[in-house]
């Protein structure tokens, strides 16, 4: 490999021969580790010769990657210590976690909080037996591993992540390590513009540190592959000061690594130091990274059976595949272990010796130790307001139109001026189209780029505003993972039918949750990540077809009941009530589905604090079952939903006159689950006397049909019970039109309510005519007019 660099750290030897030497030592015991955790079951520090009884039978694990981390790692550990950083390390390359548990057992935080794989010969080996083995700990760094925010299972977002737990944190350097196959995907491409929303003044920096290895499971890697000058220019035009560090002499490279090292840190506090200075008058500095070239499984075998390894894909995960079975391959492999000298780096103990024991930081400046690692021991819970002093006012229950997020950015814009240091707004370019703009009077949206004089007229950019706003739904749930696994507060405002493009980051992060809630006993709870799906389906008639997807849910609702919760709050004061929830959580991902066109608004706050508290409740101003056995539940979850069945109601009030109807709502979705299955479920008995044993439930439903009946499947009364929701069927449609040709409108909801009661159908005939007129003139009515009708348009609460 050409040992050239770019610059003048080339000629830089910060490290005397001595420190040198202890540095690579260090390294080496990194390493050996490593190695050891692939391979080793017993004799785990070759005090005898290596047979075949002493490996794995089952060889799992990744090397390529572990060596360029674990430089980093102790390059980082001589100037913590130096200087007294405060460094959090991220790791991008996915299955590296052999290094990062590598240096924390050698920082002897790991044996600190799992004693039984103790700091010793015997804690050793219980740490290779453990590693990707049944019982043990995955091949990532998961929720596991001490020092790590970030499991990098899917690949695309240590950039994303370092620069949320950087936001707020001034004294905080986060050490991002991106994996240049990582570096191929769109998320981690994107978020390298994550430094135009860094402030310098008010908070940490991030340090992208992009391993060039080459290499990815069996194909070389883009950026691997293009000129230096591409590769500078790319990261230049990024807005980057990017810093060579290329070579395989390890010497050489340990030395360039330091001075290197020791220019970037220097720069940051530079750059951080004037911005303080004159915090009003910060611009986009240029803030450096590294390029870290070396070999893919460096310092590993370079042939094995003839073919390279090193340096190539074949070092990608278990270069040596067949040591049990083949006694060359043993003895290759027996080789690659001392070639590490074991002996030289650990005692009789099977400690590491005090003389590199000395290069590491000591208590919470380790880095496996680094209290932002374990977010929720630092988590202060939000100053928050009264929802109360924000309620929307009105005399009579669905008689008022307006807006429900724009009720919400009334308390949220309080929110965020008592918590100026520890709640952050994110939205891809959708505050104000959500309207949730009146956040802007206490703060406006964070942008360190150019800003042009035109940009004062409605622009709200701000260097310090705390609201995030970048195209990229990507970009934008890595910053707000970051800022909640690293103790703070937060909420993601988005289009529903584009969350979708999150779907496997909230898949991701819900495992996390889920083993760190469960499984991970010293990790405190992190505030929840609260996500306010918007701009529903049922009023994206305008922009058609592609708008229109309410199937978040289904996923959502595939995950631990541990970890999700899902809310439809009807209106305003309700969203008001379920936001206040969810903003006290901790440990969830709390998914509130409310639109933001004006909608009819149902519950005074009281009422909307109750029946929020429930989760699910009849409402008895739009039933006529009082005092008996209903003939039908008409029941609804989510805001057009909850109109449509009301208007439902009010014509078979007037046209079937002695029908006794129940109108059920709900908030809560995980309401309709067994309380065996869910902690919010309700009871077999709970949900029967809601919902009856045995008459017919017509249920009008905001996503998809199916997804209710798949959480009602074992009730009792589950095969009366017909659900509406959204049938794939759209276009550029009128509202009125749209929930036509989807069911969900409240003719259809009256015909399948007639057709359902036995006592009603014969003599409801005329009926059955009129509403299925009504249809077809509302339909004729939109393509005519292309609204629709006023009764449509204007419908509200009659009795």
């Amino acid at each position: 490999m050409n040992d050239d660099v770019t610059g003048t750290t080339a000629l830089e030897t910060p490290l005397d021969p001595d420190l040198l030497a202890k540095i690579d030592a260090y390294w080496r015991a990194c390493n050996y580790l490593s190695v050891g955790m692939i391979y080793l079951r017993a004799n785990p520090l070759l005090r005898e010769p290596l047979e075949r009884e002493h490996i794995k039978r089952r060889l799992l694990g990744h090397w390529g990657s572990d060596p360029g981390q674990s430089f980093v790692w102790v390059h980082l550990n001589r100037l913590i210590k130096r200087d007294d950083l405060n460094v959090l390390f991220v790791s991008g390359p996915g299955h590296g976690a052999p290094a990062t548990l590598a240096n924390s057992w050698l920082e002897g935080h790991y044996s600190e909080i799992y004693p039984d794989r103790s700091f010793d010969e015997r804690g050793m080996l219980k740490l290779f037996r453990a590693f990707s083995s049944p019982g043990g700990i995955g091949s990532h760094c998961t929720p596991e591993t001490p020092g790590s925010i970030h499991e990098g299972g899917e690949l695309g977002y240590s950039l994303s992540h370092s620069f949320g737990a950087a936001f707020d944190n001034p004294d905080l350097i986060v050490a991002a390590v991106v994996g240049d196959g990582e570096a191929e995907t769109g998320p981690l491409a994107t978020s390298w513009h994550s430094n135009k929303f860094l402030n310098p003044a008010t908070d940490g920096a991030v340090l992208p540190i992009l391993h060039l290895n080459g290499y990815k499971i069996a194909n070389p890697t883009i950026l691997a592959r293009i000129p230096h000058d591409e590769l500078e220019d790319l990261f230049r035009g990024y807005g980057y000061a990017p810093h060579f560090v290329e070579g395989d002499d390890p010497e050489t490279m340990h030395q360039r690594m330091a001075a290197t090292l020791e220019r970037c840190i220097a720069d940051i506090r530079a750059i951080q130091t004037n911005a303080r200075a004159k915090p009003e008058n910060v611009t986009r500095p240029r803030w450096p990274m590294i390029v870290l070239r070396t070999p893919k499984g460096w310092t590993g075998p370079k042939e094995v059976d003839g073919r390279k390894v090193e340096d190539y894909w074949r070092s990608h995960q278990v270069p040596i595949a067949d040591a049990v079975s083949n006694p060359r391959s043993l003895a290759q492999l027996e080789a690659w272990l001392r070639s590490y000298k074991p002996e030289e780096l650990f005692d009789e103990d099977g400690r590491l010796i005090e003389p590199l024991r000395a290069l590491a930081p000591e208590g919470t400046r380790r880095i496996s130790a680094n209290p932002h690692a374990n977010g929720g021991a630092l988590r202060q819970s939000l100053d928050m307001p009264d929802i109360r002093d924000y309620a929307f006012e009105f005399k009579r229950a669905a008689s008022v139109y307006t807006s429900p997020t724009a009720v919400l950015a009334t308390f949220l814009r309080e929110v965020i001026r008592r918590n100026m240091t520890s709640f952050r707004l994110f939205g891809p370019d959708e505050t104000a189209s959500n309207k949730l703009d009146g956040v802007y009077e206490v703060s406006g949206k964070r942008w360190i780029a150019q800003t042009l004089p035109e940009d004062e007229d409605g622009g709200a950019l701000s260097v310090d505003g705390r609201v995030m706003e970048m195209l990229s739904e990507h970009t934008l749930e890595g910053w707000f993972e970051g800022y909640v696994l690293t103790g703070r507060h937060g909420l993601f405002a988005t289009y529903e039918a584009f969350v979708h493009v999150i779907d496997s980051m909230f898949n991701q992060h819900a495992k996390w949750l889920e083993k760190a809630k469960t499984e991970v006993g010293w990790r405190a709870p992190v505030p929840s990540i609260n996500l306010l799906i918007t701009s529903l389906v049922w009023r994206q008639d305008h922009n058609g077809f592609t708008h229109q997807d309410p199937g978040f849910l289904d996923v959502v609702t595939n995950k631990s009941p541990n970890v999700v919760r899902i809310y439809l709050p009807p209106d305003a004061n309700c969203l008001l009530s379920v936001a206040d929830h969810c903003l006290r959580t901790h440990d969830y991902v709390n998914v509130i589905v409310a639109d933001k066109q004006p909608h009819l608004q149902y519950l005074n706050m009281q009422d909307a604090i109750v029946h929020c508290a429930k989760g699910i409740g009849i409402w008895d101003w739009a039933s006529t079952d009082q005092g008996a056995e209903p003939d039908v539940v008409i029941a609804c979850a989510g805001d057009i939903a909850t109109m449509e069945a009301l208007a439902a109601v009010e014509i078979l009030k007037a046209h079937c006159t002695d029908l006794k109807i129940r109108f059920v709502n709900v908030v809560d979705l995980f309401r309709l689950l067994p309380d065996t299955e869910h902690p919010h479920g309700l009871s077999h008995r709970d949900f029967d006397s809601i919902f009856t044993r045995d008459k017919p439930v017509i249920f009008n439903f905001h996503s998809y049909a199916s997804l209710v009946h798949k959480l009602t499947y074992n009730r009792t009364n589950h095969a009366n019970m017909h659900v509406h929701g959204y049938r794939e069927r759209g276009n550029i449609n009128t509202p009125f039109e749209l929930a036509i040709i989807n069911g969900v409108d409240r003719y259809t909801l009256a015909i399948d309510v007639i057709d359902r009661v036995p006592r009603i159908a014969g003599s409801s005939a005329h009926t059955k005519e009129w509403l299925k007129n009504q249809i077809i003139e509302s339909v004729r009515y939109a393509h005519e007019e292309g609204i629709d009708r006023d009764e449509i348009r204007e419908w509200t609460w009659k009795d």
